[in-house]
Order: C-alpha cells, then structure tokens, then sequence
C-alpha cells in the first residue's frame, strides 16, 4: 500500500478538523511558539513544495494529533516522488538551509525591532499577554509528548523576551507581564531540572521570584516558592523543601485550591526525605481533598494534566521512604491507566516502580520494568528517567552476576554507561 505523501496528509487532517489553511497556522504557532507561519506556508506544506522539516514535523505532529513518525514517512515518501535525496536527519540539504537562513534572519529582525521599539518608546501592548499564556498551554503539552530537550531554546528565548518587555512596559501593563514571566521562568527552570541541569534550573528559580515579586501577585509568590522547593527536592534537602513549602502556604486561605495543592504535595515530598510517614499521607489526603475543587490550571503545576496527580506523588514518596510494597501497589493503580500523552511520566513513573520491584526481590519484573523506561529515555532524552534508571541498576547489583543481572545490563547499554 503506497504511503501518503505529506501534503495529501497535512490537507486531509486539516480537513478533517475542518480549519482553514489560516487556522491551521495559527495552531502550528501556537504550538511552536513561532509568529512567522500564515497560510500560504501551510499551503507550500500541502502543495509539497515545502517539505516540512523535521523539528517542524515534530511540532505539526502535536497539532493534529499524529505521531512524529507518520509524518517522516509522508515527507520520505513525498521527496521519492519528488526524485529528491534526504540529507541527515530527514530533510533536504537545500530546504534545511534555507529553513536556517529563514530562522537567524527572523530572530536577527525581531531581536533588531524590539530593541528599536524599546528605545523609541515604553508602550508595550498588552494583546501580548494572552499570546504568550496561549503559547505556554502548547508547551506543556509538547513538553508531555516529546521531552524537555525539544522546547529549551524556544522557552529560554521567550523568557529572554518577556524579561525585556517587562522592563519596558509601563503600570498595569508590567505586572501582568510579569505575571506571565513567573510561570514562563518556572517552566524554564523545570525544563532544565528534567534535562539534568540543576545549576541552570536554580537560576530560572531566581528569575520567577524576582518577577513573582514585580507582579505583586500572591499566588505567583507562593508559586515561585514551591517551585523552588522542588529544585531542593532534588537535592535532598528536606528541611529546605518543608521551609519554603510552609512559607508559600502561610496564606492559605487566600490561595487558589490548585496553588494549595502544588504546595501541599511538595511539602510532603519533603516530609519523605525526613522520614516522616505520617506527615506525608497527611499532607497527600490533605491534597487529594482539594484536587476536586480545581477547575483549571493557572500555575502550570500539572495537577490537572497528570493523571493520578496526587497518588503518583504518594507513590513516589513512599518509595523514598523504602515502603516498597505500598510504592508497588500505588504504581500498579496509576500506570496502567496513564494516556499516551503522559509517556515522559510513565518513564520516570516505570523507573520507580523497578525499584520497588527489586527491592520485593522480584528482579525479572524489575529488569521488564527498566525496559520500558529505557525505551522513554531513548525517545524523550528525559534525565529524570534516567536517574531513575540509575537507582534500579544500584537495587538490582544483588543479581549482578546473574543472568538477569545481564539482561538488565543488556536493556541498560543503549543509554549510557553506568546510565
């Protein structure tokens, strides 16, 4: 069966959808976080006299709801009809160039005007700020299906922007930017924490409270104190994590269920790495009782998006605390059931249940457990699940000898010595 080219495939998922070509742009930059594309590119996509290349793919794959490798296929098959040669990494030599080309002359003008448009003046419009919030729903949801590594220099670059329009915007204006700024600045930060860059995640927690602060906003405080806090989560300091998480909810009552909830759940993070059981299902039970009162996600803290927010949380806690047999048996509840847009997670989620199982002295599950991990961190380049990974090598060293030692070694090897 012939494969379809890629812009038959764009047209028809278009179509189906029923947008315009117009529409289907605007998706595509929200998306990508780009404000270049319109419709005559998206009808150089369907025509195929632009192959798409591969990072945009990646992102045309998020708008429409497709894998990434349909659409490698639809291109490959559209430059064979083409009598075109791919170069590298899937595209032709000559449309890579000119999409590089296209890119630095873009930056370099938009960098240009803005810097102009600063020292000409101080009014910066405020239709910028529902632009970027709607930016950043794209991101996290990009974020969720390819891996941090795939949005860092978009995201950086944006915070770059708004840190600069924040500084020229005038009253009202400037606050609500920076309003805006707090969760671009966490997300920066969280991306580069997934990618295993703590030193420059600790920066952009530096950034989202001091912008946290200029927008004079209780919440975004208390927000960019959590986040904070999982950064020191990170590095184990649990007094660290309880302090900062107890001074963003010394306003409880005033915070949103969902702003409550993000500190709630870290603080019992914290909780684990001092060893206090009690106080971790208290403050999770605690958490879990206002989920339910949270209709939609201002701080990007993900307690919607993930599914089982609150039990993954618990399980991930309780395998700190070395309660393997509770950690299995909440892991068995919440994995299963996970979508596919959470795959990241499960990696990380799959990793830590690996752990459990070693630690249960059931090292076949473990090393099946593993597998299916190693598999994410091949197509997220996520380090979070490869820590994880690391952790299941250490608990599985009592079989190291054994053949299922070997076998784990086997599943492990494609990512990296000693992982």
């Amino acid at each position: 069966m012939a494969v379809e080219t890629i812009g038959h495939l764009l047209k028809r998922l278009r179509d189906e959808r029923g947008w315009t070509q117009q529409q289907a742009a605007d998706e595509y930059c929200r998306v990508s976080g780009t404000i270049t594309k319109d419709a005559r590119e998206v009808g150089r996509w369907e025509r195929s006299t632009r192959i798409p290349t591969p990072e945009t793919r990646r992102h045309l794959a998020v708008v429409f709801g497709v894998s990434a490798g349909i659409l490698d296929r639809a291109a490959a098959a559209a430059r064979e009809a083409r009598h075109e040669e791919p170069a590298e990494g899937g595209a032709p030599a000559h449309e890579e160039a000119i999409e590089v080309d296209r890119r630095r002359f873009v930056g370099a003008l938009a960098a240009a005007s803005l810097s102009t448009a600063m020292a000409a003046s101080r009014h910066v419009d405020p239709a910028l700020i529902p632009y970027f919030q709607q930016q950043l729903e794209g991101h996290y949801r990009v974020d969720m299906m390819l891996g941090s590594r795939a949005l860092m220099g978009t995201v950086t670059a944006q915070c770059d922007l708004i840190g600069q329009l924040v500084d020229a915007a005038d009253g009202p204006t400037r606050q609500r930017m920076a309003h805006v700024g707090v969760s671009y600045a966490a997300f920066a930060a969280w991306l580069h924490l997934d990618a295993g860059e703590p030193t420059t995640a600790l920066r952009w927690h530096d950034a989202a409270q001091e912008l946290a602060h200029r927008s004079r906003d209780r919440e975004a405080v208390a927000c960019a104190l959590v986040d904070r806090a999982m950064a020191r989560t990170d590095q184990t300091m649990g007094r660290a994590v309880v302090d900062l998480c107890e001074g963003a909810l010394i306003d409880a009552p005033r915070l949103s269920p969902e702003v409550q909830v993000f500190a709630l759940q870290q603080q019992a993070h914290g909780a684990s790495l001092l060893g206090d059981r009690r106080q971790v299902d208290e403050l999770l039970d605690k958490a879990g009782r206002l989920v339910d009162a949270v209709d939609v996600e201002m701080w990007g803290t993900a307690c919607l998006r993930t599914p089982h927010y609150v039990e993954v949380q618990r399980a991930t806690c309780y395998g700190r605390l070395g309660l393997a047999r509770e950690a299995d048996r909440v892991w068995q509840e919440i994995i299963p059931s996970a979508p596919p847009t959470a795959r990241r997670d499960v990696g990380v989620w799959a990793g830590r249940q690996a752990v459990a199982a070693a630690a249960l002295r059931e090292p076949e599950r473990a090393v099946e457990l593993a597998r299916r991990a190693a598999g994410i961190v091949m197509e997220t380049g996520s380090e979070r699940a490869r820590r994880e990974l690391a952790s299941v090598e250490t608990a599985m060293a009592p079989w190291q000898a054994e053949p299922v030692g070997q076998d784990l070694a086997e599943v492990l090897a494609p990512i990296g010595k000693g992982v």
